[in-house]
C-alpha cells in the first residue's frame, strides 16, 4: 500500500478524514488508507462487535483494577505492567488504540468518574500515566491520554464551564498531561466541558500548549459527541471528531466552501490523522500477544494486592489466623459482575461472572466460614434498613455473636459511581452503615472491607470497628488479592492517592458547582492535600497514608546539589519480622514565599521492598521544577531565592525527616 500524503487526497476526502468512520474507526476510503480501530477502556478492553443477529455485544475481556487503585500502588512498574497486559487484550480484539489512561486531577470528591482517574496530586497522576502509556505503546498498541482538561465533575458535563486561573491550570490541571506527554502518546482526547468558557474540543490555547511546550505530536480526538462546531474545533487543532456525525460533516463542508476554514488549516489536521494511521501499523510490526490470559490475570492480581490500602488495624486484628472462627457478611463478599466496578465507558465485561471471598477464605484458612448477605445490591441505595433475608431476620447477628472475627464487605458499584452523573453522598448507603454498626456492636472484632472507586466517608462507623481495608474496584482477581492480604500471604503496601476527608462538607469543594453552567475553581492551588494541610481537622485519612504488617524507621537524610538538581537520599529500615514494601514521599516547602504557595507539595516518591531487619537507602532526584511556581506575570516557571525545606515522610501528614536548603542567586547551598 502506497503511503499517502495530504497532497494525494482531495479536499473532500480530507474533510471526510477528519470526521471518523462510524463509532470506533477512522476513515480508510475502501482500503486506500489503513483503518485505525479505537476502543474503551483504561481498565479493560470494551470492544463492541455485531453478533450473528446484528446485535451489538461487548466482548468479554480481562478486568483490571481501577485507575484509582492502580495509583494507590504508587508503583510505576505496576502501571507499565498493566499497560503491557492491556496491549495484549487489544491485539486479541483487533484494536489499534486504547482509549486511556485518564489523567485528570481529582478536585471534587463526588465526581462520578473519580474511579477512572489517578490522583488529587498532579505529579503522582502524571508519572503513573506516563508509565501506563509506556507499557501500552511498548507493545505496539497506541494509547489515548484523556480528558484534556479540567473534566472534574459529571454534572451538566456537556455545558459546564470550568473557570480556572492560569497558574492553577499550569501547576495542577495541565501538569499530569505535561508529564504523560514524555511517553509520546500517539493520541489525546479532549473533554466534554468548557474551559474558561471555551468548549474543550475548541480549546486552541490549551492545544497550543500541548504541542508547543509539552511536545505532544499525536492526533487530538474529540470525546464522543462533544463537537458542537466541526469547523471551530478543526481550526483549534482537534483532528478527529468521534463518532461520525452527518450534520456536523455537512456543515463542515459548507463552511469550507464559504471560506470559513482554509485548505491549509484542514491539511494540518489531516497530516496528523495520516501519520496516526500509518504509525499505528508500523508500531505493531513484529509484535503481538506476549502474555497468556492467565498471566494477565496474575498481573491483575499483583496490581490489586499492591493497591489495596490497610486503613486501620487496631490490636493487630489482621492478618486472620488459622484456628479463629471467621464470619463473613455483605453481598459484596459474593458480588456479581459489575458490583465492584464503576459504570460508563470504562465498564468491562469481565471473563469471570461470579466471585466468592468466602470460598477463598475457607481454602486459605482450612475452616468453614458462615456467610450472611445482610443487604442486597439492588436495595442498597434505599434507606429501608438491611433488606435481611425475610425468613431469617436475626441470622446475621447470631452468626456475629458466635464468631471470633467478623468480616463485612461493603461498597458502591455501578449504581453509585458512574460516568454521566456524580455521587450524591460520600457515605455508604444507609443499609450498609446500619449493618456495620449493629454487627460491630455485637462483635467489636470486626473488619470492614470497602469496595469503592473513590473516597468514602467512614465517620459513622470507623471508630466502632477494629480494622478497615480499602479494596477499591479491584478487578476480577481482586478477591484473590484480598484473601491474600486478609490472611497474611500478602503484606499490604498500598497508600491513598487521594485524601479521605471526614465528610463532604469538610472538603475543599463541598458544593461541587456554582450554578448549572459555571464552576469557579475558587480554591486555586489548594486541591486535595494542599487544602487539607491548612485544615487538618478535616482529614480522616491523609493523602499518601496506608498501614502495613511491617514497621519501618526512616533515618540519615542527606541532600547533595548537582547543578540545579538536588539528590535526596535517606535510609528506611524494616524493624519488624515481616518482609514488606514502603512508599516514601518527598515534599518541598518554600519557607517564605513571595507569592501564595501551598504549605508543601509532592515532588518525588519511591516504593521500596525491604526484608525484615533490613535497611535500604532510597534516592530521589529533585529537578529545578521541584522548587518552581508558574509566574503569570512572566508567563513561565520561576524559582525565587530563599529557604526551602525538603520533607520526607510516610504520608502527607507524617513527615519524619526534614532538611533546609538555600537558593541564592540561582544557586543551591546547604
Amino acid at each position: 500500500m502506497k503511503k499517502l500524503t495530504v497532497k494525494d487526497l482531495s479536499v473532500e476526502e480530507k474533510l471526510r478524514l477528519l470526521c471518523s468512520n462510524g463509532f470506533w474507526y477512522t476513515m480508510d476510503f475502501d482500503g486506500k488508507l489503513p483503518s485505525v480501530s479505537v476502543s474503551d477502556g483504561p481498565v479493560g478492553v470494551r470492544a463492541e462487535r455485531k453478533n450473528e443477529k446484528g446485535e451489538t455485544i461487548t466482548l468479554p475481556s480481562v478486568s483490571y483494577p481501577s485507575a484509582q487503585l492502580l495509583a494507590n500502588t504508587w508503583n510505576k512498574a505496576c502501571a507499565k505492567l498493566m499497560g503491557e497486559c492491556l496491549a495484549d487484550d487489544c491485539y486479541e480484539k483487533n484494536v489499534d488504540i486504547l482509549l486511556g489512561p485518564g489523567a485528570n486531577v481529582k478536585r471534587y470528591a463526588l465526581n462520578g468518574r473519580n474511579f477512572e482517574y489517578f490522583s488529587e496530586d498532579p505529579l503522582l497522576a502524571g508519572e503513573i500515566a506516563e508509565s501506563y502509556i509506556n507499557g501500552v505503546q511498548s507493545r505496539g498498541i497506541g494509547a489515548c491520554l484523556k480528558h484534556f482538561c479540567c473534566n472534574n465533575m459529571e454534572y451538566n458535563r456537556f455545558e459546564q464551564s470550568s473557570e480556572v486561573d492560569e497558574r492553577a491550570l499550569r501547576e495542577i490541571y495541565y501538569l499530569p498531561f505535561e508529564l504523560a506527554c514524555r511517553a509520546k502518546p500517539v493520541s489525546m482526547m479532549s473533554a466534554y466541558n468548557r474551559v474558561n468558557g471555551q468548549y474543550a474540543s475548541e480549546y486552541k490555547k490549551g492545544f497550543d500548549v500541548l504541542r508547543g511546550e509539552f511536545g505532544f505530536d499525536g492526533a487530538m480526538y474529540s470525546d464522543w459527541e462533544a463537537v458542537r462546531n466541526r469547523t471551530r474545533s478543526a481550526k483549534a487543532g482537534c483532528d478527529i471528531e468521534f463518532p461520525f456525525n452527518e450534520n456536523n460533516y455537512q456543515q463542515f463542508v459548507a463552511d469550507y466552501k464559504a471560506g470559513k476554514i482554509s485548505e491549509e488549516e484542514i491539511d494540518v489536521c489531516a497530516e496528523r490523522v495520516l501519520r496516526l494511521a500509518y504509525s499505528c501499523k508500523e508500531m505493531q510490526a513484529g509484535k503481538g500477544v506476549k502474555r497468556t490470559v492467565e498471566e494477565r490475570l496474575d498481573a491483575s492480581q499483583r496490581i490489586a494486592e499492591e493497591g489495596m490500602v490497610l486503613l486501620k488495624n487496631e490490636g493487630g486484628l489482621l492478618p486472620l489466623r488459622k484456628g479463629k472462627r471467621i464470619a463473613l457478611f455483605g453481598c459484596y463478599a459474593k458480588p456479581e459482575r459489575g458490583m465492584i466496578a464503576g459504570d460508563g465507558s470504562s465498564r468491562v465485561a469481565s471473563l469471570t461472572e461470579n466471585f466468592d471471598l468466602g470460598a477463598l477464605l475457607e481454602k486459605e484458612l482450612n475452616i468453614k466460614v458462615p456467610f450472611e448477605t445482610m443487604y442486597y445490591y439492588d436495595k442498597v441505595l434505599g434507606t429501608n434498613g438491611y433488606a435481611h433475608y425475610a425468613a431469617k431476620p436475626h441470622t446475621g447477628k447470631n452468626i456475629a455473636a458466635t464468631a471470633d472475627i467478623c468480616v463485612i464487605c461493603a461498597g458502591t458499584g455501578v449504581n453509585i459511581e458512574a460516568e454521566s452523573f456524580d455521587r450524591t453522598d460520600m457515605r455508604l448507603p444507609l443499609a450498609q452503615e446500619r449493618a456495620i454498626l449493629d454487627l460491630s456492636a455485637i462483635n467489636p472484632n470486626t473488619v470492614v472491607v470497602i469496595f469503592a472507586g473513590s473516597a468514602i466517608d467512614v465517620s459513622a462507623w470507623a471508630d466502632k470497628v477494629k480494622a478497615i481495608v480499602y479494596a477499591g474496584f479491584c478487578g476480577e482477581r481482586g478477591m484473590e488479592a484480598l484473601c491474600g492480604i486478609l490472611c497474611g500471604r500478602a503484606n499490604p503496601c498500598g497508600k491513598l492517592s487521594e485524601t479521605f476527608p471526614v465528610s463532604i462538607a469538610a472538603s475543599a469543594v463541598a458544593g461541587g458547582y456554582c450554578d448549572t453552567a459555571v464552576t469557579r475553581y475558587t480554591e486555586g492551588l489548594d486541591v486535595g492535600y494542599r487544602y487539607y494541610d491548612r485544615h487538618p481537622e478535616a482529614i480522616r485519612y491523609p493523602f499518601g497514608y496506608g498501614l502495613s504488617y511491617s514497621e519501618f524507621r526512616y533515618s540519615s537524610l542527606k541532600t547533595e546539589a548537582d547543578g540545579f538538581n538536588v539528590n535526596v537520599s535517606f535510609d528506611i529500615e524494616n524493624i519488624s519480622y515481616i518482609d514488606g514494601s514502603e512508599i516514601a514521599q518527598v515534599y518541598v516547602q518554600e519557607c517564605s514565599p513571595a507569592v501564595y504557595r501551598p504549605l508543601k507539595e509532592l515532588k518525588g516518591f519511591a516504593k521500596q521492598k525491604i526484608k525484615a531487619g533490613e535497611r535500604k537507602s532510597v534516592s530521589i532526584r529533585l529537578t529545578k521544577r521541584a522548587f518552581a511556581y508558574y509566574s503569570v506575570a512572566e508567563d513561565g516557571w520561576r524559582v525565587n531565592d530563599g529557604a526551602y525545606k525538603i520533607l520526607v515522610g510516610s504520608s502527607s501528614q507524617n513527615i519524619l525527616l526534614s532538611k533546609t536548603i538555600i537558593i541564592e542567586n540561582g544557586e543551591i547551598r546547604f
